[in-house]
């Protein structure tokens, strides 16, 4: 099997910020930190492996859908080799409750098949490694790298993070690659894994993109322009 060429959603060079904008987002981070101290990855998984596989299919439904489909898959196939070795049919009715199952499927097989044949059976741990593997960009990439491999080598964008960047003044970017850039400048590299974990804890349960509570929080009357008391400098 041979390696792809790399692809184009490689960052450029970060934009430099002001110190009045890194100033803000370490307060920022501090009051986040403080709020979520406990914020991790939401997907359950116990080898790097099934991390990887889990946010494969976590493109377009719920962390919460994964987790429930997961178990009884990782139990069938308990091996990289287990996976490599099976066809995307084998697979199917595992993920059948999640959105595209069927290209996820084939990508679960086929990323499986690559570790087998290419990577020496290990999940490979640098970012121009995994870009390699079907299903996986660089939000995959960055899920399994900071989590798996404790490595921090940029941001995880979601939905979650994407909108919160944007209404914390953290970026004007709406494209995922972007936005990156934007939160890879503003924030001390040792702290790009647990950023994401923190934004996602605070969207998920104040700044929503709907129905949110952001008037009557202290940290979105400070930071977020929902919370109408102070507007982000950017």
């Amino acid at each position: 099997m041979r390696l792809k060429s790399l692809p184009s959603n490689k960052l450029q060079p970060l934009k430099r910020k002001s110190p009045l904008q890194v100033d803000r987002a370490k307060q920022l981070w501090k009051a986040l930190s403080l709020r979520y101290p406990n914020a991790h990855c939401a997907l359950n998984w116990s080898q790097p492996h099934e991390l990887l596989i889990a946010t494969i299919l976590s493109a377009q439904s719920t962390d919460v859908g994964v987790n429930k489909a997961t178990p009884a898959l990782f139990k069938a196939f308990p091996s990289i080799e287990a996976f490599a070795k099976c066809e995307p049919s084998e697979i199917e009715p595992f993920v059948k409750t999640l959105n595209f199952w069927r290209n996820k499927a084939k990508a679960v097989v086929e990323s499986m098949k690559m570790i087998q044949e290419v990577f020496g059976g290990k999940v490979p741990s640098t970012m121009n490694e995994l870009l390699q593997l079907r299903g996986v960009a660089r939000k995959t990439a960055n899920v399994v790298l900071g989590n798996a491999f404790d490595k921090n080598d940029g941001v995880v964008v979601d939905t979650h993070v994407g909108r919160l960047s944007q209404r914390f003044g953290l970026s004007r970017e709406s494209d995922p690659i972007k936005v990156e850039q934007d939160l890879m400048a503003l924030f001390p590299r040792k702290n790009w894994c647990q950023l994401s974990h923190l934004l996602i804890a605070h969207g998920r349960s104040v700044c929503k993109a709907r129905g949110n509570t952001c008037r009557e929080d202290a940290i979105c009357k400070e930071y977020c322009c929902e919370g109408k008391l102070k507007r982000s400098i950017r």
